[in-house]
């Protein structure tokens, strides 16, 4: 397979899930307005944060206010990690190996970008924010399930995997980061309402439910932080993403230093004891995790897209 067309598949499947996860930090964030008590409301600035696009933001005159942070995350299109420009470039991707990939699967993408543009508007108003997410949401699994029943299991298919997982990985990292340093359980007067920020964590990587399931007690950080790095069977947990897309690479040539470092970051996982990490070791930990992501990033390009590129360069979400 060509490099080209491998960073093609590679790249557009990374923005397509960062379509969805963007879709559902906003959602959540929307909301958990109607969970927190009266005088009490989330705030939106951790949103931008998250996507370590703070400078963009700031870079024109506007306030972390709810209008300006949904129209920055969504239909921004001077900001390269926006739903807009994400699916944009998916789209641009796809056009370049739509001879490789799924006819159908070409068609959705074509027609979740024109729904994405030609209905931003509603998508802009609380009256028309949940239907228009929801809509960009189950688009992108529609997406994701025609290529994973339709697409021949051969090397283009694993650099899906590996895009896919990697920007699972890093969006998981950076929810965690942001969200546990925003929780309010410090708080006497709130601490009853921390469970309901830590569920809003869990729901903004669709973990909910399978927290629930796998664990089978109540919401706890130290039980939320173990769950979504260190399960193996959760598909959004970072420990899963690793292994992901170690068996993606391990079916490809020239694969040794890709597996070194999903070596690396699993082996960090399960060193770690999470789940009792204060904040600011916690935050050492994310740190780490995403320069080990990075860290594989840069290998990928290198082994198999014919370029060099930094780890610096990697963790900024821009276009390809």
């Amino acid at each position: 397979m060509l490099s080209r067309v491998a960073e093609c598949i590679y790249w557009m499947t990374r923005y397509l899930e960062r379509v969805e996860n963007t879709a559902r930090m906003v959602m959540v964030n929307a909301n958990l307005l109607l969970d927190m008590p009266r005088g009490v409301q989330p705030e939106w600035e951790p949103l931008v944060f998250i996507t370590g696009a703070t400078d963009q933001f700031e870079s024109k005159p506007r306030r972390y206010e709810e209008r300006a942070v949904v129209m920055f995350l969504l239909g921004d299109r001077d900001y390269p990690g926006s739903a807009i420009s994400s699916l944009r470039a998916a789209r641009e991707n796809a056009r370049t190996v739509r001879d490789i990939i799924p006819r159908e699967a070409w068609e959705q993408i074509n027609e979740l970008d024109l729904y994405a543009r030609d209905h931003l508007e509603a998508g802009l108003s609380k009256r028309g924010r949940y239907e228009y997410l929801k809509r960009l949401i189950l688009g992108v699994q529609t997406i994701t399930g025609i290529l994973s029943g339709t697409m021949s299991k051969g090397p283009g298919y694993q650099f899906l995997v590996m895009g896919r997982n990697l920007e699972r990985a890093d969006m998981t990292t950076r929810i965690i980061d942001v969200r546990s340093a925003d929780l309010i359980e410090d708080t006497p007067a709130l601490r009853p309402f921390s469970t309901i920020q830590w569920v809003s964590v869990l729901k903004s990587l669709t973990a909910y439910q399978m927290y629930r399931q796998s664990r089978q007690v109540r919401v706890r950080r130290s039980e939320v932080l173990r769950f979504l790095f260190r399960d193996a069977e959760f598909p959004r947990a970072v420990f899963h993403c690793a292994s992901a897309v170690e068996n993606g690479a391990s079916r490809l040539p020239r694969n040794e230093g890709v597996l070194r470092q999903c070596g690396r970051i699993k082996r960090m996982l399960l060193d770690a004891n999470v789940g009792e990490l204060r904040q600011d070791a916690l935050h050492e930990f994310v740190d780490a995790c995403q320069l080990g992501l990075a860290e594989l990033h840069v290998e990928v390009a290198r082994t198999w897209f014919g370029h060099e590129t930094t780890v610096e360069q990697s963790q900024v979400q821009t276009a390809k």
